[in-house]
């Protein structure tokens, strides 16, 4: 099973206001694991950066100014992300920039039925609990020491992370299946080996009768 942690980073809170996306993160899972092939660029917005967004993530208008456009990176970050699975924390306000950016260079929107939101899962696993994805980190006790400000390579790989908790850890299931639900052989190591006769011999038998005729009054005699 093919999986992308998909987190953004942007100028403000809705794309309808005219606020940009300015970095994007991608990392891949086989499996529910990652695999080591990320996808990360940071964004010219062609726009100011507001203060408060800055306290946020940290992103300048002057760092960002001669980064890529997102039109310039549109195609690679789609033959990324493939028709996999996209595995999102608070997924509404990322999926509505990065359409927001995708319609902009007239490429069709992404559709929700695709996504996995990480909020949902964890609030119904943990009902009335903290959400949040530094209170998953808690929970689960993955550091998040690195995480002075948001950045969504960081946050991607966090994500990752507490996305095999919340489905159940390294052994998410008993059942050995790959991501079209067919049993995965299992070598038995060494090959096939009859069972064992565990019953006594008769020297451990006469072993074990001298021993219970040494001690004063036996349990074995009651």
């Amino acid at each position: 099973m093919r999986e992308i942690v998909l987190d953004t980073e942007t100028t403000g809170l809705d794309p309808a206001n005219g606020h940009r996306m300015v970095e994007v993160a991608c990392l891949e899972l086989l499996n529910h694991l990652p695999t080591g092939r990320q996808f990360q660029r940071y964004l010219n917005p062609e726009r100011d950066m507001p203060a408060d967004a800055f306290a946020i993530h940290g992103l300048s208008a002057e760092f960002l100014k001669d980064k890529a456009r997102f039109a310039d990176v549109a195609d690679e970050l789609l033959t990324f992300l493939g028709d996999a699975r996209l595995v999102i924390h608070n997924a509404d306000f990322d999926m509505r920039f990065l359409n927001a950016e995708l319609m902009k260079v007239d490429r069709g929107p992404l559709g929700m039925d695709r996504v996995l939101d990480t909020v949902p899962l964890a609030r119904h696993k943990f009902p009335g609990a903290p959400a949040s994805l530094d209170a998953l980190c808690r929970r689960f006790a993955i550091d998040n020491s690195a995480r002075t400000k948001h950045g969504a390579l960081l946050d991607a790989e966090l994500l990752a992370e507490v996305y095999l908790e919340l489905i159940g850890g390294r052994q998410a299931g008993l059942a050995l299946i790959d991501g079209r639900e067919t049993a995965v052989a299992v070598e038995t190591v060494g090959g096939y080996r009859p069972p064992r006769t565990h019953g006594a011999s008769d020297a451990e038998l006469a072993a074990h009768a001298a021993f219970v005729a040494s001690l004063k009054n036996p349990l074995w005699h009651r």
